[in-house]
C-alpha cells in the first residue's frame, strides 16, 4: 500500500528537475489566453492548492456509486486529499477553460495509483467540462484549471505530476498531526492553533472553508515557483487585504467512518449493499 511518506522521493526528484527547468519571467508581459468563445484571459498571479477533508465531505454523501471515494474507500482518508491546483488572480477571481485541450486519461496512466489514493472524487456527480459535456473529477480540474497553468505546467501530465509533488512536499496532514491535531469525532480545536502550526511549518498563512463547524477545505497558496505565500486576497472594492473564512474559532476534523450504503449504478436498476 502506498504511504504518504514513501511516495514523494521519486516524484520530488522529477519535480525538482521540472521546476528548475521552467522559466519564470515575472517582468515580461502577461500571457493572454483565449477561451472557446473568444474572450481574453491574462496569465494567473499565483497558485492555490485546494485540499478536502474526507471526514467532513463524506458526511454529506447521500448515495453511493462506483466512482465515489467515500464509498469505495480508495482514498487516503486519514489525510487531506486533493481537490485541485488552481491558478488564481490576486483580486480573488481566476481564469478558467483557457484553451480547447480535452482531458485524456491515457496521458496520466503512470500517475493513476497516487491519483486514485490522494486525488479521489468524493462525489457521484459528473462535473461539467469546458466543452459543454460531463466528465470525471480529473477532467473537470484539468480542463477548467489545469489549462490555465501555463507557463508553469505545460500539459496535462505535468499539471497532475506538479500537483502531486506540491501536495507531497507540503504535507499539511503531517504538520497538523505532529502538532496534536488528529481526526476526532469528539474534539474541537482552536482554528488559530491550526493556522499557527501551518505558518510555523511553511512560513505562510493558509485559508479554510468549513461546514457546520468542521473543516471541509484547506487552501495553501504559492508563487509560480512554488514558494509558499499567504492566501490573502485583495478586494477591489476597498483595497484591503484579508483572508476570508467560513470557520468558527473552534473547529473539528471529523474522523472518516464508512457506513453500509446502497450502491446505485447508472447502467443497472439493481441495487447492491456494501458493508
Amino acid at each position: 500500500m502506498l504511504s504518504l511518506s514513501a511516495i514523494p522521493i521519486l516524484f520530488l526528484l522529477q519535480f525538482t528537475i521540472f521546476i528548475s527547468s521552467t522559466p519564470f519571467n515575472h517582468a515580461s508581459g502577461a500571457i493572454i489566453f483565449h477561451t472557446k468563445d473568444g474572450q481574453e484571459q491574462r496569465e494567473f498571479d499565483y497558485f492555490k492548492l485546494a485540499l478536502q477533508w474526507p471526514g467532513t465531505v463524506c458526511k454529506g454523501t447521500r448515495h453511493c456509486c462506483s466512482s465515489n471515494g467515500c464509498c469505495n474507500r480508495s482514498g487516503a482518508f486519514g489525510d487531506f486529499t486533493i481537490h485541485g491546483l488552481w491558478p488564481d488572480y490576486n483580486d480573488g477571481t481566476w481564469p478558467a477553460c483557457c484553451n480547447g485541450k480535452i482531458f485524456d486519461e491515457k496521458e496520466i496512466l503512470t500517475l493513476l495509483d497516487p491519483l486514485k489514493k490522494y486525488w479521489p472524487s468524493l462525489s457521484c456527480s459528473s462535473p461539467s467540462t469546458c466543452h459543454g459535456s460531463k466528465g470525471s473529477f480529473w477532467a473537470h480540474e484539468w480542463e477548467k484549471h489545469g489549462t490555465c497553468s501555463y507557463p508553469v505546467a505545460h500539459d496535462e501530465y505535468n499539471y497532475f505530476l506538479t500537483t502531486l509533488n506540491v501536495y507531497f512536499k507540503y504535507n499539511v496532514t503531517k504538520v497538523l498531526n505532529d502538532a496534536g491535531y488528529l481526526p476526532s469525532n469528539t474534539e474541537k480545536y482552536p482554528l488559530g492553533g491550526i493556522i499557527s502550526a501551518i505558518q510555523n511549518a511553511f512560513h505562510a498563512t493558509p485559508s479554510f472553508g468549513c461546514k457546520k463547524g468542521a473543516v471541509e477545505e484547506l487552501y495553501l497558496c504559492f508563487y509560480k515557483d512554488f514558494k509558499p505565500r499567504d492566501c490573502a486576497e485583495s478586494h477591489s472594492q476597498n483595497g484591503i487585504i484579508s483572508s476570508r473564512s467560513s470557520c468558527p474559532k473552534y473547529v473539528s476534523l471529523p474522523a472518516y467512518e464508512p457506513k453500509a450504503r446502497i450502491f446505485e449504478f447508472a447502467d443497472s436498476s439493481r441495487q447492491y449493499l456494501s458493508a
